[in-house]
Parts: structure tokens; C-alpha cells; sequence
């Protein structure tokens, strides 16, 4: 059985087909992403998760509404974290890439914010970084010097490690320094189908090599569709050809990629092994 450690499900028009072509696919679980289109809509993916025994979900204000982080909604997010379907905060964490992105102390207060509500619960966050270095010229000029991978450890190793608690760097986009800074502050890498792409030979040689009781495989659907997908509508289903890829990485069996990276999903979130 395949795990979709991070998926957007609210995003389908027809959701059944979808999880219909999951199960084909033998994804068995999915982790359905609570950020809707803004913290109005963040509670979509729990009611989905309700509604669909192999769906789990989150909760939480993507970086890019971080200026929404208010009382009101971080109000509303701690009453969804106390749901025992809500297994995780997130995507939550910075994003220095787009020009109408908050500024930056907008989205550390936020980020911290949405920490604080995560240990207060004692569940996992999952982190979306997203750095400058390859945004336009007018972002660039607005985040920068600023990186966005050196203030997420570092609010990260003043919030959360504390706390003793794990999380998951959603489509792990980085270096190794910044993978194995990531595994010693207890979080999991997880793979989307960017690791597939030819010219992503840093994140391919992080996924061949990282601790294999710390990785996990997602799709981030409906976006990031892997080879030999790349340019259509991504889904969970799909997690089976990152699965296959990332298992070629690591010279094991796509069975036995498929058996780690379960397994990890259910020490992460042992909740998900009683449903």
C-alpha cells in the first residue's frame, strides 16, 4: 500500500473518480491538505476526511495568506486541530517567491503562531519553504537578502524543536546542508513528483540517500504531476510513479519503498493506523 503523505482534494470537481483511481493505484491513505483558498475555506479537507474513511487531513494558513492569520481565524484553526481527524498543521512556513506574498514579518508571525497551536495539541506540522532564488527580479529585490530556508530553521529551532515534536518537509526542495539540518530538528522529507524532473539532481541525490525511517512520497496534486506526467493534472494516484522513481534512487523494490514509507506515515501519525 502507497500513502499520499500531501494532497489538495477540495481542488477536484469529482472526487470520487479521483479516489477510485487512487485505490486502483493502491494508495490506500491519503492526507488531504487543509488550506482551502484561504483560512474561510480551511476546514474543506476535514470535512472530506469525515466523509472518506481513507482520507486524513489537515489544517492550517498557507504563507501566502499568512496577512489572514488573525485572531478570528487562528481562533478557527485551533478548533479544527482539536478534531482527532485533524492529524497535522499545515502547509504552513514561509514562501519568498511570489511579488503579492505578505512581507516577511508577516509571514514569521503567522508561521509562529500556527507552531504555538500545533504543540498546544501535540500534532506535527508540515512546512511549506519556498526560497527567492528563482522568483522575478521585483520579488527577488523584495524578499532578498532575506533566505527563506535560514529563517525557517531558525524559527523552526527556536518554536518547534523545543516542543519535541516531528513534522514533514513537504516536496522537500533543498540541499542536503538543509535536508540533514531538517532531520535533526525531527522531521520527515517528503518527495512530490519534482524529484522525477531531470534537471532536479539535488533533491534526487537527497531522496537516494536519506535515512530510510525518515521519507515519505506525495503528490501535492492537483499540481507537480511527475514523469512521464509532467504538464497534466496531478492526483494520487500518481504517488506510485514517484514511489517507483524514488525506489530506483535507492536501489530497492518499488514494494519495498512503498512498505518504508508507510510504515514512517504510521510512526508519524499512529492515528492513522486505527482507522
Amino acid at each position: 500500500m502507497l500513502i499520499d503523505s500531501h494532497c489538495h482534494l477540495d481542488d477536484y470537481e469529482d472526487l470520487p473518480a479521483i479516489l477510485a483511481n487512487a485505490r486502483a493505484a493502491g494508495v490506500g491513505t491519503l492526507l488531504a491538505i487543509g488550506i482551502g483558498d484561504g483560512p474561510d475555506t480551511m476546514h474543506r479537507a476535514l470535512d472530506l476526511a469525515h466523509a472518506h474513511s481513507e482520507i486524513f487531513a489537515t489544517a492550517g494558513i498557507h504563507p501566502q495568506e499568512a496577512h489572514q492569520a488573525t485572531p478570528e481565524n487562528l481562533a478557527k484553526l485551533e478548533a479544527l486541530a482539536q478534531d482527532p481527524r485533524c492529524i497535522a498543521i499545515g502547509e504552513i512556513g514561509l514562501d519568498y517567491y511570489h511579488l503579492n506574498n505578505p512581507d516577511i514579518p508577516t509571514q514569521h508571525a503567522a508561521f509562529v503562531a500556527q507552531m504555538k497551536i500545533a504543540a498546544a495539541v501535540g500534532k506535527p506540522i508540515t512546512i511549506h519553504c519556498r526560497t527567492s532564488e528563482l522568483a522575478l527580479p521585483a520579488a527577488k529585490a523584495k524578499y532578498e537578502p532575506a533566505d527563506a530556508w535560514e529563517d525557517l530553521l531558525r524559527l523552526i529551532a527556536e518554536h518547534w524543536t523545543p516542543t519535541g515534536l516531528p513534522g514533514i518537509m513537504h516536496c522537500f526542495s533543498g540541499n542536503e546542508d538543509q535536508a540533514a539540518r531538517s532531520l535533526a530538528a525531527g522531521f520527515y522529507l517528503s518527495f512530490a513528483g519534482n524529484v522525477t524532473y531531470p534537471k532536479s539532481t539535488t533533491i534526487q541525490a537527497v531522496a537516494a540517500t536519506a535515512p530510510v525511517d525518515r521519507i515519505l512520497v506525495e503528490t501535492d496534486a492537483p499540481f507537480l504531476a511527475p514523469i512521464p506526467l509532467r504538464g497534466k493534472t496531478n492526483e494520487p494516484a500518481y504517488v506510485a510513479y514517484t514511489a517507483r522513481f524514488v525506489a530506483e534512487l535507492r536501489g530497492i523494490s518499488p514494494e519495498k519503498l512503498a512498505d518504508l514509507t508507510t510504515a514512517n506515515f504510521g510512526v508519524l501519525f499512529p492515528a492513522s493506523l486505527s482507522a
